[in-house]
């Protein structure tokens, strides 16, 4: 695991309990069962996550940059919280 997953497992998975490995997250990023269900470390990593290190999980991952823009922007407007990933 890099050591960019290992802040951002850090950051999503402690305060609410859970236990996803670096390849869940990078899977929930994407899907809109996030949205649907508001996954709680899923909006966890668009708000708490700071957007350099957001960006760099991406990469890192080899995640569609564009379809995590689409799902940031679905939790901005169901939370009506401004996210980095959303603009």
């Amino acid at each position: 695991m890099t050591r960019v997953a290992k802040k951002v497992l850090t950051t999503v998975n402690a305060p609410y309990g859970a236990n996803l490995s670096a390849h869940q997250l990078a899977e929930k990023l994407v899907s809109s069962d996030s949205v649907d269900t508001f996954d709680a470390s899923v909006f966890a990593f668009f708000s708490e996550v700071n957007p350099p290190l957001q960006k760099a999980f991406i990469a890192d991952m080899g995640v569609d940059e564009g379809k995590v823009h689409v799902i940031a922007n679905a939790f901005a407007q169901k939370s009506g919280f401004p996210l980095a990933l959303a603009a």
